[in-house]
Protein backbone atom coordinates (compact mmCIF):
# COMPACT_ATOMS: atom_id res chain seq x y z
CA UNK A 1 0.00 0.00 0.00
CA UNK A 2 1.19 3.42 -0.51
CA UNK A 3 2.38 5.28 2.38
CA UNK A 4 0.53 7.96 3.84
CA UNK A 5 0.99 11.72 2.39
CA UNK A 6 2.80 14.12 4.65
CA UNK A 7 1.45 17.13 2.24
CA UNK A 8 -2.11 17.89 3.50
CA UNK A 9 -4.32 18.57 0.20
CA UNK A 10 -5.17 22.40 -0.82
CA UNK A 11 -8.68 22.93 0.94
CA UNK A 12 -11.30 23.03 -2.36
CA UNK A 13 -12.10 26.58 -1.09
CA UNK A 14 -9.05 27.80 -1.80
CA UNK A 15 -8.54 25.89 -4.86
CA UNK A 16 -11.43 27.18 -6.26
CA UNK A 17 -10.22 30.66 -5.87
CA UNK A 18 -7.30 29.70 -7.97
CA UNK A 19 -9.12 28.58 -10.81
CA UNK A 20 -9.18 30.75 -14.54
CA UNK A 21 -11.89 32.64 -14.73
CA UNK A 22 -14.80 30.69 -16.35
CA UNK A 23 -15.02 32.52 -19.56
CA UNK A 24 -11.46 31.21 -20.07
CA UNK A 25 -12.25 28.01 -19.18
CA UNK A 26 -14.78 27.81 -21.68
CA UNK A 27 -12.67 29.49 -24.58
CA UNK A 28 -9.64 27.19 -23.83
CA UNK A 29 -11.87 24.19 -24.14
CA UNK A 30 -13.43 25.24 -27.00
CA UNK A 31 -10.00 25.75 -28.76
CA UNK A 32 -9.61 22.34 -28.04
CA UNK A 33 -13.21 20.56 -29.07
CA UNK A 34 -12.35 22.67 -32.58
CA UNK A 35 -8.90 21.16 -32.69
CA UNK A 36 -10.01 17.41 -32.31
CA UNK A 37 -13.41 17.41 -33.34
CA UNK A 38 -13.27 19.76 -36.34
CA UNK A 39 -16.33 20.11 -38.55
CA UNK A 40 -17.97 16.94 -37.30
CA UNK A 41 -16.54 13.22 -35.69
CA UNK A 42 -17.09 11.06 -38.18
CA UNK A 43 -16.78 7.99 -36.36
CA UNK A 44 -19.73 9.08 -34.21
CA UNK A 45 -22.51 8.85 -36.96
CA UNK A 46 -21.89 4.81 -37.02
CA UNK A 47 -24.13 5.55 -33.79
CA UNK A 48 -27.73 5.95 -33.08
CA UNK A 49 -28.67 9.89 -32.56
CA UNK A 50 -30.48 9.42 -29.78
CA UNK A 51 -28.69 7.08 -27.68
CA UNK A 52 -27.85 7.37 -23.72
CA UNK A 53 -25.05 6.42 -22.18
CA UNK A 54 -22.71 5.61 -18.77
CA UNK A 55 -19.64 5.82 -18.10
CA UNK A 56 -16.93 6.13 -15.66
CA UNK A 57 -12.99 6.92 -15.33
CA UNK A 58 -10.90 5.36 -13.26
CA UNK A 59 -7.19 6.24 -12.44
CA UNK A 60 -4.67 3.24 -13.08
CA UNK A 61 -2.16 5.84 -10.74
CA UNK A 62 -1.54 6.82 -7.50
CA UNK A 63 -2.15 10.35 -8.21
CA UNK A 64 -3.07 14.02 -7.68
CA UNK A 65 -6.26 14.86 -9.45
CA UNK A 66 -6.88 18.16 -11.69
CA UNK A 67 -8.39 19.68 -14.18
CA UNK A 68 -12.22 18.54 -13.08
CA UNK A 69 -13.38 22.13 -14.27
CA UNK A 70 -12.23 21.49 -18.21
CA UNK A 71 -13.12 17.98 -17.85
CA UNK A 72 -16.80 19.13 -17.30
CA UNK A 73 -16.45 21.63 -19.69
CA UNK A 74 -15.81 19.20 -22.67
CA UNK A 75 -18.98 17.36 -21.94
CA UNK A 76 -20.82 20.65 -21.04
CA UNK A 77 -20.40 22.22 -24.60
CA UNK A 78 -21.24 19.16 -26.60
CA UNK A 79 -24.41 17.99 -24.27
CA UNK A 80 -25.96 20.66 -22.13
CA UNK A 81 -27.67 18.03 -20.25
CA UNK A 82 -25.43 15.77 -19.57
CA UNK A 83 -24.49 14.77 -15.72
CA UNK A 84 -21.37 14.52 -14.14
CA UNK A 85 -21.09 13.39 -10.57
CA UNK A 86 -17.41 13.43 -9.07
CA UNK A 87 -15.83 11.22 -6.59
CA UNK A 88 -12.84 13.28 -5.95
CA UNK A 89 -11.79 16.78 -6.51
CA UNK A 90 -8.59 19.14 -7.15
CA UNK A 91 -5.61 18.45 -5.38
CA UNK A 92 -7.03 15.39 -3.60
CA UNK A 93 -4.91 12.50 -4.14
CA UNK A 94 -6.00 9.00 -5.93
CA UNK A 95 -5.15 5.58 -6.35
CA UNK A 96 -5.07 2.82 -8.56
CA UNK A 97 -8.53 1.16 -9.19
CA UNK A 98 -10.04 4.59 -7.96
CA UNK A 99 -13.05 5.52 -9.57
CA UNK A 100 -12.94 9.68 -9.80
CA UNK A 101 -16.41 10.53 -11.55
CA UNK A 102 -19.57 9.04 -13.49
CA UNK A 103 -20.72 10.49 -16.51
CA UNK A 104 -23.99 10.38 -18.06
CA UNK A 105 -25.45 11.93 -21.65
CA UNK A 106 -26.08 11.34 -25.27
CA UNK A 107 -23.91 8.31 -26.14
CA UNK A 108 -22.29 10.16 -29.56
CA UNK A 109 -21.23 13.40 -27.35
CA UNK A 110 -19.38 10.72 -25.02
CA UNK A 111 -16.95 9.77 -27.00
CA UNK A 112 -16.51 12.76 -28.72
CA UNK A 113 -15.21 14.65 -26.07
CA UNK A 114 -13.59 11.36 -24.43
CA UNK A 115 -10.30 12.12 -26.31
CA UNK A 116 -10.24 15.92 -24.78
CA UNK A 117 -11.47 15.64 -21.68
CA UNK A 118 -9.22 13.12 -20.60
CA UNK A 119 -5.99 14.94 -22.22
CA UNK A 120 -6.91 17.56 -19.86
CA UNK A 121 -7.41 15.41 -16.97
CA UNK A 122 -4.24 13.44 -17.53
CA UNK A 123 -1.96 15.95 -18.18
CA UNK A 124 -2.85 18.36 -15.31
CA UNK A 125 -3.44 15.62 -12.82
CA UNK A 126 0.09 14.88 -14.30
CA UNK A 127 1.52 18.00 -13.62
CA UNK A 128 0.00 18.23 -10.04
CA UNK A 129 1.54 15.05 -9.27
CA UNK A 130 4.81 15.54 -10.08
CA UNK A 131 4.40 18.86 -7.74
CA UNK A 132 3.58 17.03 -5.22
CA UNK A 133 6.61 14.70 -5.33
CA UNK A 134 8.64 17.84 -4.93
CA UNK A 135 6.44 19.25 -2.04
CA UNK A 136 6.83 16.01 -0.29
CA UNK A 137 10.92 16.11 -1.03
CA UNK A 138 10.59 19.58 1.05
CA UNK A 139 8.44 18.80 3.98
CA UNK A 140 8.65 20.70 7.09
CA UNK A 141 11.14 23.52 5.85
CA UNK A 142 10.56 26.95 5.33
CA UNK A 143 11.09 27.32 1.57
CA UNK A 144 8.43 27.67 -1.42
CA UNK A 145 9.02 25.33 -5.25
CA UNK A 146 8.22 27.70 -7.84
CA UNK A 147 7.65 26.68 -11.09
CA UNK A 148 8.58 28.85 -13.99
CA UNK A 149 7.71 29.69 -17.63
CA UNK A 150 8.67 26.82 -19.28
CA UNK A 151 5.17 25.47 -19.54
CA UNK A 152 3.65 23.32 -22.88
CA UNK A 153 2.36 26.47 -25.24
CA UNK A 154 -1.68 27.10 -24.85
CA UNK A 155 -1.15 25.39 -21.17
CA UNK A 156 0.21 28.23 -19.17
CA UNK A 157 -3.27 29.01 -16.93
CA UNK A 158 -4.06 25.49 -16.68
CA UNK A 159 -0.21 24.12 -15.96
CA UNK A 160 0.24 26.75 -12.99
CA UNK A 161 -3.51 26.08 -11.31
CA UNK A 162 -2.25 22.18 -11.60
CA UNK A 163 0.85 23.16 -9.72
CA UNK A 164 -0.66 24.66 -6.65
CA UNK A 165 -3.14 21.64 -7.17
CA UNK A 166 0.21 19.66 -5.91
CA UNK A 167 0.82 21.86 -3.40
CA UNK A 168 3.71 24.25 -4.85
CA UNK A 169 3.95 27.75 -5.83
CA UNK A 170 3.76 29.99 -8.62
CA UNK A 171 6.15 32.26 -10.21
CA UNK A 172 5.27 34.86 -12.19
CA UNK A 173 2.48 34.22 -14.47
CA UNK A 174 4.41 35.76 -17.74
CA UNK A 175 6.52 38.95 -18.96
CA UNK A 176 3.68 41.59 -17.85
CA UNK A 177 3.60 40.62 -14.48
CA UNK A 178 7.10 41.01 -12.89
CA UNK A 179 10.55 41.81 -13.73
CA UNK A 180 12.81 39.47 -14.10
CA UNK A 181 16.22 40.38 -15.28
CA UNK A 182 18.94 38.05 -16.75
CA UNK A 183 21.82 37.83 -18.44
CA UNK A 184 21.20 39.68 -21.60
CA UNK A 185 19.09 42.20 -19.75
CA UNK A 186 22.43 42.92 -17.36
CA UNK A 187 24.96 43.25 -20.24
CA UNK A 188 22.37 45.45 -22.58
CA UNK A 189 21.59 47.90 -19.68
CA UNK A 190 25.65 48.38 -18.75
CA UNK A 191 25.66 46.99 -15.13
CA UNK A 192 23.44 45.27 -12.48
CA UNK A 193 22.81 49.02 -10.78
CA UNK A 194 21.78 50.35 -14.25
CA UNK A 195 19.35 47.46 -15.20
CA UNK A 196 17.55 48.26 -11.54
CA UNK A 197 17.09 50.94 -11.25
CA UNK A 198 15.33 51.43 -14.54
CA UNK A 199 13.26 48.89 -14.19
CA UNK A 200 12.50 50.72 -10.95
CA UNK A 201 11.62 54.14 -13.23
CA UNK A 202 9.71 51.89 -16.22
CA UNK A 203 7.76 49.59 -14.81
CA UNK A 204 6.90 51.26 -10.47
CA UNK A 205 5.37 49.10 -8.54
CA UNK A 206 6.00 45.37 -10.58
CA UNK A 207 8.27 42.98 -8.37
CA UNK A 208 11.33 43.19 -9.27
CA UNK A 209 13.81 40.42 -9.45
CA UNK A 210 17.77 39.94 -10.79
CA UNK A 211 19.41 36.90 -11.92
CA UNK A 212 23.49 36.80 -10.78
CA UNK A 213 25.94 33.67 -11.78
CA UNK A 214 28.27 35.16 -8.81
CA UNK A 215 28.68 36.15 -4.62
CA UNK A 216 30.27 39.33 -6.03
CA UNK A 217 26.96 39.83 -8.13
CA UNK A 218 24.87 39.35 -5.51
CA UNK A 219 26.47 41.57 -3.48
CA UNK A 220 26.41 44.28 -6.17
CA UNK A 221 22.36 43.62 -6.46
CA UNK A 222 22.47 43.95 -2.53
CA UNK A 223 23.68 47.46 -2.70
CA UNK A 224 20.73 48.64 -5.00
CA UNK A 225 18.57 47.28 -2.92
CA UNK A 226 17.10 44.82 -4.90
CA UNK A 227 13.82 42.96 -3.08
CA UNK A 228 14.51 39.36 -4.94
CA UNK A 229 17.71 37.30 -6.21
CA UNK A 230 17.66 34.58 -8.47
CA UNK A 231 21.10 32.39 -7.66
CA UNK A 232 21.73 31.34 -10.97
CA UNK A 233 23.22 27.60 -10.89
CA UNK A 234 24.97 28.15 -7.53
CA UNK A 235 26.63 24.87 -5.35
CA UNK A 236 26.05 24.24 -2.20
CA UNK A 237 28.81 26.26 -0.48
CA UNK A 238 27.79 29.35 -2.38
CA UNK A 239 24.02 28.64 -2.05
CA UNK A 240 25.09 29.15 1.61
CA UNK A 241 26.99 31.91 1.56
CA UNK A 242 24.57 33.54 -0.67
CA UNK A 243 22.43 33.15 2.64
CA UNK A 244 25.07 34.11 5.20
CA UNK A 245 25.90 37.70 3.08
CA UNK A 246 22.00 38.59 2.18
CA UNK A 247 21.08 38.20 5.88
CA UNK A 248 17.54 38.50 5.47
CA UNK A 249 17.93 41.80 2.91
CA UNK A 250 16.73 40.03 -0.27
CA UNK A 251 14.84 37.03 -0.80
CA UNK A 252 16.43 34.28 -2.43
CA UNK A 253 15.66 31.87 -5.73
CA UNK A 254 17.93 28.88 -6.35
CA UNK A 255 17.35 28.17 -9.95
CA UNK A 256 19.14 25.87 -12.46
CA UNK A 257 19.48 22.19 -13.01
CA UNK A 258 17.70 21.36 -9.59
CA UNK A 259 16.41 17.89 -10.05
CA UNK A 260 13.86 16.22 -7.20
CA UNK A 261 17.03 14.18 -5.69
CA UNK A 262 19.05 17.25 -4.89
CA UNK A 263 15.96 19.40 -3.65
CA UNK A 264 16.07 18.84 0.53
CA UNK A 265 19.59 19.62 0.21
CA UNK A 266 19.32 22.97 -1.16
CA UNK A 267 16.30 23.78 0.78
CA UNK A 268 18.85 22.94 3.60
CA UNK A 269 21.13 26.09 2.97
CA UNK A 270 18.37 28.57 3.51
CA UNK A 271 17.38 30.23 0.55
CA UNK A 272 13.60 30.67 0.94
CA UNK A 273 12.43 29.51 -2.77
CA UNK A 274 13.14 27.32 -5.29
CA UNK A 275 12.56 27.37 -9.11
CA UNK A 276 11.86 24.13 -11.01
CA UNK A 277 11.33 24.05 -14.74
CA UNK A 278 10.88 20.58 -14.53
CA UNK A 279 7.44 20.79 -12.51
CA UNK A 280 5.64 21.27 -15.93
CA UNK A 281 8.29 20.77 -18.94
CA UNK A 282 9.00 16.83 -17.38
CA UNK A 283 5.46 15.98 -17.10
CA UNK A 284 4.10 12.09 -17.40
CA UNK A 285 0.38 12.32 -17.95
CA UNK A 286 -1.56 9.94 -15.23
CA UNK A 287 -2.95 6.72 -16.48
CA UNK A 288 -7.27 7.36 -16.83
CA UNK A 289 -9.47 5.03 -18.32
CA UNK A 290 -12.92 6.30 -19.48
CA UNK A 291 -15.47 3.04 -19.97
CA UNK A 292 -18.71 2.81 -21.36
CA UNK A 293 -20.91 1.06 -18.22
CA UNK A 294 -24.38 0.42 -19.81
CA UNK A 295 -27.02 1.99 -22.07
CA UNK A 296 -29.49 4.18 -20.46
CA UNK A 297 -32.96 3.65 -21.06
Amino acid sequence: MPTANPIPDPSAEWLSQQLPPLALIEAQVREALAEDVGDGDLTAQLLPADAQAHAEVITRDDAVLCGTAWFDQVFYQLDPAVRIDWHAGDGERVLPGQRLCSVQGHLRQLLTGERTALNYLQLLSGTATRARRYAEAVAGLPVRILDTRKTLPGLRRQQKYAVLCGGCDNHRMGLFDAILIKENHISAAGSIRAAIESARRLAAGAPVEIEVESLDELNEALQVGVERVLLDNFGLPELRRAVELTAGRSRLEASGGITRDRLRVIAETGVDDISVGGLTKQVEAVDLSMRLLAPVA
